[in-house]
Parts: C-alpha cells; structure tokens; sequence
C-alpha cells in the first residue's frame, strides 16, 4: 500500500541565546492511509515539535525546520508548499487535536462560531449549512443537545466536553490525517478512556489515519498499530504494537513499560523508574543520548549514534548497539 505520509530525515532546530536545541534530528518513518500510529516517549523528546514540523507551525523564530522532506498523499513536500497552500492542507486535509483545549478554543467566540469559520474557509459551506454540519459533528462526538450548545463559550463547556468539542472540530473537513497530542493528559481516567473509544469509534467510520502522541504506552496499546518510540529528537524503535510489547529491543523502551502498573502483578510490585534525566537538547552527546541512563551501555555507545537497524523480528527497527544483548536478557 502507498504511504500517506513519508517523513524523511526530518531536522527541527530553535536557535536561543543560550544555545542550539536540536529538537528533532533526522527522524523518518510512514504511514498508511488508514493507519494508527503512537508517537511516544517523555516530555522533551520531540514528539509535539515533529507534528508541529508537520503541520508547518514551528514559531519562527526561533525554531526552523533545517533538513527533511514531509511527502504528503499524492507527492506533495509539504515544506515546500507556499504559505497560502499550506493553510489549505492545514484543517482540511491534516488536522491536529492540541493537548489543552482550553487554550485551544477562543475564549470569546463561541464554540459553534470556532467551528462554523473552519467549514466556511475550508469546506465554503454557507453559514446556514455551517451551523448544520456544526450542530451534526458535535451530536456525533456525543455532546447532548447539541445544536442548543453551539452557542455556549468554551468555559460553559466541562474539560471532558471541550476535548469533544476540539473533535468535532478537527473532524469538520473529514481529515486523511488526525494528529492528536496528548488530548487526554488534562481528563481523569474515565473521561479519558471515553475520548480515546471516541476517536477509535470515529476512525473506523470515517477511515482516516490517526497519529497519536503521548507519553504514555498503555494508552496506545488499545489505539495504536504501530509505534514510534523517541527520545532526544531520535525515533529509539519503531515496529508493530506486539513486538514492540512482546520483544522490546531497547533499554528505554524497556524503562517505559517497566514504569507502567499492570493488572497481573503480584499486589505490591514495584515499578521500574528510568534512573538520570533526559540529556541537555542543546549539548547532546556524540554517541547514544541515552548512554547515562543505560544499564546495558558499553565503550561504542559513547562514541557513535548507532543507526537504526533491524532487529529478530519482521518490521522492528532499533537504534541500539547492544540490542542482541539486551533480547537475550529479556528472552
């Protein structure tokens, strides 16, 4: 099948008075229409800054998307697209879905306005045909009396709500691609597991593809077909959700499950924390930023990035030296 998106060596930089911060460093993967993918990994990894290269809404400056090409459906390179045609693209064929909606949404316009001027600008319905289609996308994202709340502000509107809200909205233009960052982190856990059926429910009936983007593994366990774990700007390992849980290949990965509660252990196991921090984005190091972290490292991990390579099993790529030893430690 024919990619949907290619991202190709992509390089994200912010250049500040105190340094260089390599935000993302020559990351490539694709996707397929269709498909569901979890972009995962801590705060400061790269995850958000990648879908922003993305969407071409890195702030410049400081930031600047040095090197890449983002290979879009039918061919386009979308950062070589002009301003005007990349706002075309934005909203209407890639939306993204921000991790706090409260500051996503415009605090004095309405929530039926904010939707209302996406179709208008996007899709050129009327405003009579707008307000339908907006009162219909809120019904289908599952807020009651909809066509009564498009005229509420979005502080009229619970959290679990205004995520729903920030929904309908991406989905007003039927996306090819949804980028949602992290839009469950600021619910509880049961409004959470409601927007993330949501968004599986909605994408089997519109078929799009899903990129999700958070920093925990067990929420795209249930979303997710494949799996791109970074850390410094760098995708660590990238391969299907079962062998990425099944036949983990890398130590921070490793650290990541380790870090998550299951429902089969021994009541009072404790969980696994990945000692250190994450390394300086301004002073990254010359051989694998996750050297000072690592229980496995050796002397080459110091002085050489190692390429992502594949692993034992079809389709799982790793950059590590010594993921050999790591299988055998696991197996």
């Amino acid at each position: 099948m024919e990619a949907l998106l290619q991202v190709k060596n992509l390089t994200t930089r912010f250049y500040t008075d105190e340094g260089v911060v390599h935000a993302v460093n020559g990351i490539s993967y694709d996707m397929e229409a269709g498909e569901t993918l979890g972009v995962v990994g801590e705060s400061g990894c790269g995850k958000t800054v990648h879908a922003l290269s993305i969407m071409r809404l890195i702030p410049s400056p400081p930031g600047k998307i040095d090197a890449g090409e983002i290979i879009f459906d039918d061919g386009r390179d979308l950062l070589k697209l002009s301003p005007g045609d990349m706002r075309l693209v934005r909203g209407a064929e890639i939306s993204m879905i921000f991790q706090d909606p409260m500051t996503s949404l415009n605090p004095v316009y309405t929530v039926g306005d904010q939707i209302v001027e996406a179709l208008r600008i996007h899709c050129g319905l009327t405003e009579a045909e707008a307000k339908e289609r907006a009162g219909e996308l809120l019904t289908m994202v599952g807020i009651p009396a909809a066509k009564q709340r498009l005229d509420d502000y979005p502080h009229q509107f619970s959290g679990g709500m205004r995520q729903r809200a920030m929904i309908a909205m991406a989905l007003s233009c039927d996306p090819k691609l949804l980028i949602a960052d992290e839009p469950t982190t600021a619910l509880d856990v049961t409004i959470q597991a409601q927007i993330v059926d949501l968004v599986r429910r909605l994408q089997a009936q519109l078929g799009m593809a899903v990129m999700w983007i958070t920093h925990d593994l067990g929420v795209v366990a249930e979303l997710a077909r494949k799996i791109n774990v970074m850390y410094a700007g760098y995708i660590i390992e990238r391969g299907d959700v079962r062998s990425i849980y099944k036949r983990t290949r890398h130590p921070y990965t490793i650290g990541l499950l380790g870090s998550l509660p299951r429902l089969d252990e021994v009541p009072g196991t404790k969980l696994v924390s990945i000692p250190g921090l994450p390394p300086d984005l301004i002073a990254l190091p010359q051989g694998c930023p996750f050297y000072a972290r690592c229980t496995y490292r050796a002397e080459q991990c110091l002085e050489e990035m190692p390429p992502l390579e594949p692993t034992d099993e079809a389709g799982h790529i790793v950059a590590c030296w010594r993921w050999e030893h790591v299988a055998g430690r696991i197996a």
